[in-house]
């Protein structure tokens, strides 16, 4: 049974009646031994069936958020960029028909770099996608194969001048802190990728998520991960580089040149509102949590069933709200704009602790972890959220 909603306001920076949605595509050619995300290898996908069960889910979540104002729309898998360019055109219009489309919408898809994929470029513009995030990884092909990825350093660059021809605003994923990677290695893979200009690059440490490939080896001695020092100093080279590059870290793991951060992430960093759609997708609207079911089959059957994916809904504490505001909020540089609901579940004497150490800054109205402290942020956030 569900219980009435919180209406206490948080901290949210976006406008009441702003909105981001996301879509989940849950299907990849191949499973990468990294990844953790709810993803799956699929022999065939019936595209009719999952282009009407997303317009579906898309219009339940409508019905429970009538009014609102789409500020941006993220497809993410999986690997969205296997889906038919129709079926993302139809649920773009479908998104402007149940919510006013902000002028300035930032559509969202993440991609692959195979040439296959990128052939797609045109027909994904033509549908409405304006921003196309690319999974390059790696600047070296021993790497790429490590990874488990199915391009190669040539195929991902061809790949993504297509994108930055293809598209007004384009991001790439690396992945760093690999076993064996020197700084000096870093150092020139990092050079490389911001020498090509785009405007926002997600850089990553790579983490030995549970239940996957890379942790089996892990827990065998076959894999031996990067030493955590050393995934420092890995860190402080990224961000004095694409600080001095004009693409400054504006959350842990992101940069972007000023104005071209992902509006998508700022709503989730935020704590602002945003839908969630398609297998595994989560939500939180009204004080709410909203969860899909994570295997593609128990989705669609949900769907048939009930012409919606949701697996749980939940309404959250005044208390859990708070410590999501906080725990997200501190991830960006800009830091956390604090209110009173959320000063009631911050540790002021933690907070003064680690302020004399250099590793948070605090100002009227504000809190903000600093650079020093981000390497240490999920100690800080143990130690200063009640």
């Amino acid at each position: 049974m569900l219980t009435k909603p919180s209406p206490t306001p948080l901290t949210a920076d976006s406008p009441d009646d702003a909105l981001a949605l996301y879509i989940h595509w849950p299907f990849c050619v191949s499973k990468c031994p990294y990844c953790d995300f709810n993803s799956h290898v699929r022999e065939g996908v019936d595209q009719d069936r999952w282009r009407a069960g997303l317009l579906a889910d898309m219009a339940h979540e409508a019905g429970m958020l009538p009014g609102r104002r789409l500020t941006s729309i993220f497809f993410g898998g999986g690997t969205p960029s296997l889906m038919p360019p129709e079926t993302v055109a139809a649920l773009i219009e479908a998104a402007g028909r149940h919510w006013r489309m902000a002028d300035d919408v930032e559509i969202t898809l993440e991609a692959n770099p195979s040439s296959v994929e990128a052939a797609r470029f045109a027909g994904l513009a033509a549908a409405g996608v304006n921003r196309i995030s690319l999974g390059l990884q790696a600047l070296d092909d021993e790497t790429l194969r490590f990874l488990g990825r199915a391009h190669d350093v040539d195929e991902g660059l061809s790949a993504l001048d297509t994108a930055q021809a293809s598209f007004a605003r384009v991001s790439f994923d690396l992945i760093y802190a690999r076993p064996g990677q020197s700084e000096a290695d870093w150092d020139a893979e990092l050079a490389r990728a911001l020498s090509f200009g785009t405007e926002h690059l997600s850089l990553y440490q790579l983490t030995i998520e549970p239940g996957t490939r890379f942790e089996t080896l892990v827990r065998t001695g076959a894999l031996v991960p990067a030493d955590p020092d050393h995934a420092a100093t890995l860190y402080e080279i990224t961000r004095d580089r694409t600080r001095a590059a004009g693409v400054p870290a504006y959350e842990i793991s992101n940069h972007a040149r000023p104005g071209a951060e992902s509006r998508h992430n700022l709503t989730y960093w935020r704590y602002g509102a945003y839908a969630g759609i398609g297998p595994g997708a989560h939500g939180r609207r009204g004080g709410m949590a909203t969860q899909r079911h994570r295997k593609p089959e128990n989705w669609l059957s949900a769907i048939d069933r009930n012409r919606h994916g949701m697996v749980e809904e939940l309404a959250l504490t005044d208390a859990e709200r708070a410590r999501e505001a906080i725990l997200m909020g501190l991830r960006l540089a800009e830091g956390l704009r604090l209110t009173p609901p959320l000063e009631a579940h911050l540790d002021r004497r933690a907070i003064a602790k680690l302020a004399d150490q250099g590793l948070i800054a605090t100002m009227p109205g504000r809190l903000t972890v600093t650079p020093a402290g981000m390497l240490l942020l999920d100690a800080i956030l143990a130690e200063i959220v009640q």
